[in-house]
C-alpha cells in the first residue's frame, strides 16, 4: 500500500468554457474562445463550447457527484466574460450570482473550492483592444482579480491567478491552435510577459482586497528530453520556453539568460516589472501531462527545435505516458525554485476511448492504470522531500477539449452530450476508494472491477 500524508487534498478540476455552455444567457459577454471556436477550421469537426456539458444549468447535479465520490476539493474557473462582459467596469450580477450558487453549493456539501481566475477565456472586448500583447490587459486582470475576491468574500480561501500561461501565450499567439489564433512569435513573447505581469499585479491586488486568502499560480510543465545526444541543445532551448521561461521570472526575478532578446527590451520589460512578477505567493500549482521528446529543427526559425511523436504507451490523443516525468518535474521545482513553497498537482489526467457498454456502464481500466502510475510518481516525490499537498484529477467531466472539440474524453464522469446524462466511470469509483483510504491499493487490485460497475 502507498499511503499519503494526513490532510492530503484530493480533488478534481474543470474550467468554465469547457463545461458551462450557456454562452449567450444572463448577460454573459463574448470570449476569445467563443470567437475562435466559431472560426471555420479552427476546431475539430467544427465543435464549439456553446453547450458543452451544460454545467451552467446542471451545476447542482455535478456538485452532488463530488459528494457521491467523496471528492474533498473542487478546482474550477470563473468565466471572466460571464462576470465582467467587457473585461472592465461594472460586474454582471447574474453571472456573479451563478458563481455564488456554485460556491455556496460547495460549502453546503463540505467540498473545498479552489478558484482559478483566468483559464484562457479572455473577454473578446479586451482582445479587440489588443489582448495579451497589450500591457493594459494585465492591468485589467488585476482589477478583475480584486473585484472577484472582494465580491465573493469568504466563500473561497484559495485562489489561483492564471492557468497555464505557456498555453495562452504560445498555443494562442504562435502556434495558432488555441484562441485567439495568432501566429506571431514576438506577440507570443509579449503575451508571456504581460501574462506574468498580470499574475504579479493580481497577487498584490488580491492581497489588498483580501489579506487572509491564499494565492497561487498554476503552470504546465513538460519533462523535456532530447531525441539523441546531438539534440541536447534543442532540448535545452525547449526547456527554456516551456519551463524556465515561467519559473525563472516568478521565483528568481529574471528571465533565463538564454531567453529571446525581446524579453530584455526595456520598452517591454519595464523597470520594476520583474519585481512585480516575483511577488511572493502562497502555493504553486503544477499541471503535468507529458514527457516531451525534442529534436533540432533548423527550419524552425524561432525555436530551432520540434517535438518528436511519442512512442510506447499512448493516450487516445497520442501523448506518451511517462509518470516518472511527474516525479522529475516536482523534484526539480522544489529543489531549484521553491524549496519551502507548498505544491499541488492541480491537473493530471488523460483521454482514452471511453464508451457506454451494453449494460450502461463506462469501464476505463486504462485511466485507472494511468492515475495509479501518476499517483505513485507523486508519492515518490513526497518521499524525496517535496512538500506536495494535494492532487487534482483532470477532469471531473468529459468536456470541450479545446482544439480537439469533443473527441477527447478526459473525465472520470462520462457525459452523453446528446442527453447530458452523467455516468460515473470505473476510474471515478477507483479514485473514490483511494480518497476514502488515503492510499493506493496494491497493484494487483487496481484493475479489479469497482463498486457499482
Amino acid at each position: 500500500m502507498t499511503s499519503f500524508p494526513d490532510n492530503f487534498l484530493w480533488g478534481v478540476a474543470t474550467s468554465a468554457y469547457q463545461i458551462e455552455g450557456a454562452v449567450d444567457v444572463d448577460g454573459r459577454g463574448r470570449s476569445i474562445w467563443d470567437t475562435f471556436a466559431h472560426t471555420p477550421g479552427a476546431i475539430l469537426h467544427g465543435d464549439t463550447g456553446d453547450i458543452a456539458a451544460d454545467h451552467y444549468h446542471r451545476y447542482a447535479e455535478d456538485l452532488d457527484l463530488l459528494v457521491e465520490l467523496g471528492i474533498k476539493a473542487y478546482r474550477f474557473s470563473i468565466g471572466w466574460p460571464r462576470v465582467q462582459p467587457d473585461g472592465k467596469g461594472v460586474l454582471n450580477q447574474r453571472g456573479v450570482d451563478f458563481y455564488k450558487r456554485v460556491l455556496d453549493g460547495l460549502a453546503e456539501r463540505g467540498v473545498e473550492p479552489i478558484v482559478t481566475l483566468y483559464h484562457w477565456d479572455l473577454p473578446q472586448a479586451l482582445e479587440d483592444a489588443g489582448g495579451w500583447p497589450s500591457r493594459d490587459t494585465a492591468l485589467r486582470f488585476a482589477d478583475y482579480a480584486a473585484k472577484m475576491v472582494d465580491t465573493f468574500g469568504g466563500r473561497a480561501q484559495r485562489w489561483i491567478t492564471l492557468n497555464e500561461p505557456w498555453c495562452a501565450a504560445f498555443l494562442g499567439h504562435y502556434e495558432g491552435r488555441f484562441a485567439p489564433g495568432r501566429r506571431d512569435y514576438n506577440e507570443a513573447l509579449t503575451a508571456v510577459h504581460h501574462l506574468l505581469l498580470a499574475h504579479g499585479l493580481g497577487v498584490s491586488a488580491i492581497r489588498a482586497a483580501a489579506p487572509s486568502v491564499e494565492i497561487g499560480l498554476t503552470c504546465n510543465f513538460a519533462d523535456v528530453v532530447p531525441a539523441s545526444s546531438a539534440d541536447e541543445p534543442a532540448a535545452h532551448a525547449a526547456d527554456m520556453e516551456e519551463n524556465r521561461l515561467f519559473l525563472d521570472p516568478v521565483f528568481l526575478g529574471a528571465y533565463p539568460a538564454d531567453a529571446p532578446d525581446l524579453l530584455r527590451d526595456p520598452d517591454l520589460v519595464r523597470d520594476g516589472d520583474l519585481a512585480i512578477i516575483s511577488t511572493p505567493f502562497d502555493f504553486y500549482g503544477v499541471n503535468y501531462y507529458v514527457r516531451e521528446v525534442v529534436a533540432a529543427d533548423p527550419s524552425e526559425a524561432h525555436r530551432g527545435w520540434r517535438r518528436v511523436p511519442a512512442t510506447g504507451e499512448l493516450t487516445s490523443k497520442g501523448d506518451g505516458i511517462a509518470p516518472d516525468g511527474l516525479t522529475a518535474v516536482l523534484e526539480r521545482i522544489a529543489r531549484d525554485y521553491a524549496p519551502e513553497l507548498p505544491i499541488f498537482v492541480t491537473e493530471s489526467g488523460a483521454p482514452f476511448n471511453d464508451y457506454i457498454d451494453p449494460e450502461g456502464h463506462v469501464k476505463d481500466p486504462e485511466r485507472i492504470e494511468y492515475l495509479a502510475q501518476h499517483l505513485r510518481a507523486a508519492h515518490a516525490a513526497i518521499e524525496a522531500g517535496v512538500d506536495l499537498r494535494g492532487y487534482f484529477v483532470w477532469s471531473l467531466l468529459d468536456n470541450f477539449e479545446w482544439d480537439s472539440g469533443y473527441a477527447m474524453r478526459f473525465g472520470i464522469v462520462f457525459v452523453d452530450y446528446g442527453t447530458q446524462q452523467r455516468i460515473v466511470k470505473s476510474s471515478a469509483r477507483w479514485y473514490s476508494e483511494v480518497i476514502r483510504n488515503n492510499e493506493l491499493p496494491s497493484a494487483e487490485a487496481e484493475l479489479a472491477p469497482s463498486v457499482g460497475d
